[in-house]
């Protein structure tokens, strides 16, 4: 009887392990470059579309004149979820806090992979905000 009751500890543990090593923690480390890219559902064209449905010019921009690049950078999550967004380089007039506004604002990416493996990476996006016609004061 104690024979059997060690066998099913050590059965137990075993499968324990087992468990424990199919279920494999996803990595906290943040990619630059991977084998597999992260990319907004429907591609290049959707995410363009997307920027430019749902960006607003904000009034100090146009009131003052400002137009030119803000430069974001963000983590696609292993889930596709974006996180950490932050402005590189900005513009001021509001610009800078629409374009963080907006990248939040996107839905899930598809998840960047390495190995096989869905990965975190930072993925860097110029946003352009520029005015036209008779309201372009000045451009930086």
């Amino acid at each position: 009887m104690k024979f059997l009751a060690q066998l099913a500890i050590v059965f137990s543990l075993l499968c324990s392990v087992q468990v424990a090593i199919g279920q494999e923690e996803p990595s906290t480390e943040v990619f630059q470059i991977v084998e597999n890219m992260p990319s907004f559902p429907g591609g290049d064209d959707a995410l363009f579309k997307f920027l430019g449905e749902n960006i607003i010019y904000p009034d100090e921009a146009k009131d003052k004149g400002i137009s030119g690049v803000v430069y974001v950078t963000f983590v696609v999550d292993y889930d596709g979820e974006i996180t950490n967004v932050k402005v590189i380089r900005g513009i001021g007039g509001g610009c800078d806090e629409e374009a963080v506004r907006v990248i939040k604002a996107m839905p899930d990416w598809e998840p960047g992979r390495q190995k096989g493996k869905r990965v975190r990476v930072q993925y860097n996006l110029p946003i352009r905000f520029t005015l036209t016609g008779k309201t372009q004061k000045n451009s930086k």
